[in-house]
């Protein structure tokens, strides 16, 4: 079954997408694990960002109440699911002679499956409420799911760290994927139509709220940055490059909307150029047309939605 999902996951993604995403998300991810495995303290982040990634897609599943009732013993399939995706990582740590964190990889990543749905904990009683605006709905339901206390977390790793850039780097680096994984699921076309109606304002408005409380949740991220070996000319730099980044992610949910494997594939593509910009001397002007696409393809797409007279109907 597995097998048959990801062969129409590729068929969907296209073959042309697909050629240009998988050897710049290799790429990228191949860089940042020899650079985490070979530094002291940034090998033990691996095995808590593997953790971490695995725990919100999996308590995300749409199809974890269809495998309790199908398959009784179903969390012993994921949990040897989850162990093949950390073998990958516990095998680069293991090369760098990281014996400790690649042996925690593989013990914890199974665990994950005895977590249960997100779904289950937002309509209990004791709902945690949100520290954003309702309007601001991506981040509200994103981070809901555990994204919210996984902040302060980075924070105390980039304090703890905060005498070398990497430190805060690499939370700003996770960040960005919770980030990711927030804009990464379109809403409904009814809260689109209820929004707005013209492209143009709509965009604008999400795209301040998306950069608003972007910049506001990293500006302690910046600040040590600042205050660290980078200085403030270094911090600039990167919360420019950051926040560029995720109002490209936001455009990127729109250009493709509904289409969330367009969506997601796409800004996995735009994330790995991004991290990879100067591996290859096409990246940066790849990077550079995709901005001027994104932004004429999401006021296309929205255009034509917004402005079709049966959803307003």
């Amino acid at each position: 079954m597995r097998v048959r999902l990801l062969g129409r996951l590729l068929r969907e993604i296209g073959w042309l997408r697909l050629a240009l995403l998988l050897p710049v998300v290799l790429v990228a991810l191949g860089q940042g694990l020899v650079l985490a495995a070979r530094h002291p303290q940034a090998q033990w982040g691996l095995p808590l960002l593997v953790v971490g990634q695995l725990a919100v897609g999996h308590r995300q599943r749409s199809d974890l109440r269809f495998l309790a009732i199908s398959a009784p013993h179903f969390r012993r399939w994921l949990a040897v699911e989850y162990g093949f995706v950390a073998l990958l990582i516990a095998g680069v740590l293991a090369a760098f002679q990281d014996w400790g964190a690649a042996v925690g990889t593989v013990v914890l990543a199974p665990m994950v499956a005895l977590l249960p749905p997100a779904r289950d904990i937002q309509h209990t009683r004791h709902r945690v409420r949100s520290l954003f605006r309702s309007e601001a709905f991506e981040l509200v339901s994103g981070l809901r799911g555990g994204g919210q206390w996984g902040w302060p977390v980075l924070l105390g790793g980039a304090l703890w760290q905060h005498a070398s850039p990497l430190g805060p780097g690499v939370a700003l680096l996770v960040w960005l994927l919770v980030l990711l994984s927030c804009y990464g699921t379109p809403e409904p076309v009814t809260m689109l139509v209820l929004a707005a109606r013209a492209p143009g304002p709509f965009l604008r408005r999400r795209l301040g709220l998306g950069l608003s409380y972007a910049a506001l949740t990293a500006a302690p991220f910046f600040w040590l940055l600042a205050v660290g070996p980078a200085g403030r000319a270094g911090a600039l730099a990167v919360a420019a490059f950051w926040l560029g980044l995720v109002a490209l992610l936001i455009l990127t949910k729109y250009a493709f909307y509904p289409n969330a494997v367009h969506i997601r594939t796409t800004q996995a593509l735009v994330v790995g150029v991004a991290l990879t910009l100067f591996a290859h001397p096409v990246y940066p002007v790849l990077l550079l047309v995709a901005v001027g696409g994104l932004i004429w393809q999401s006021q296309r797409r929205m255009r034509s939605i917004l402005g079709n007279p049966i959803i307003h109907a």
